[in-house]
């Protein structure tokens, strides 16, 4: 009999996955000179909310700055480099030349950052060794504007 209600569907429950250090490949990522991407765990694997993502940083390189449209929490694995936070460039409102707004913070393993949703952020690694971190961000799309 039909009563012309939906019949609830159930979600799966996602299962349990490992990925191992040799399961990683590792790219170029096209926005900045010396910055690599791993992709650890995303809906691609079964993961139903967040992906995580490892970045390596090579001594001397930078990322410009840009915004992402989705927050992101990273947690730096090695290395020491800098941060940037705000906005990069702004107009001296009496002499309209550009100035520095952002604050940067040197950070290194063990320590932790928000970055959220449409905050202007930039990296910055002066150091003679590479810096690592990992990054979680909520699965779907995210676009990146890159702001020079």
């Amino acid at each position: 009999m039909d009563t012309g209600m939906a019949t609830p569907t159930s979600t799966p429950e996602p299962e349990p996955v490992i990925r191992r250090s040799d399961d990683i490949e590792y790219e170029t990522v096209s926005a900045a000179d010396g910055l690599e991407k791993g992709v650890l765990i995303s809906d691609d694997h079964g993961a139903p909310n967040f992906a995580i993502r490892r970045f390596v940083l090579e001594a001397g390189a930078s990322v410009p700055a840009h915004t992402n449209e989705v927050e992101h929490e990273q947690y730096v694995l090695e290395g020491e480099y800098t941060v940037g936070i705000g906005n990069m460039q702004a107009a001296d409102s009496a002499t309209g030349d550009a100035v520095d707004s952002g604050e940067e913070y040197m950070v290194e393993a063990g320590d932790s950052l928000l970055i959220p949703a449409g905050t202007v952020h930039w990296y910055r690694n002066e150091s003679d060794e590479p810096g690592a971190f990992l990054c979680a961000v909520p699965n779907g799309d995210d676009e990146i504007d890159l702001l020079e």
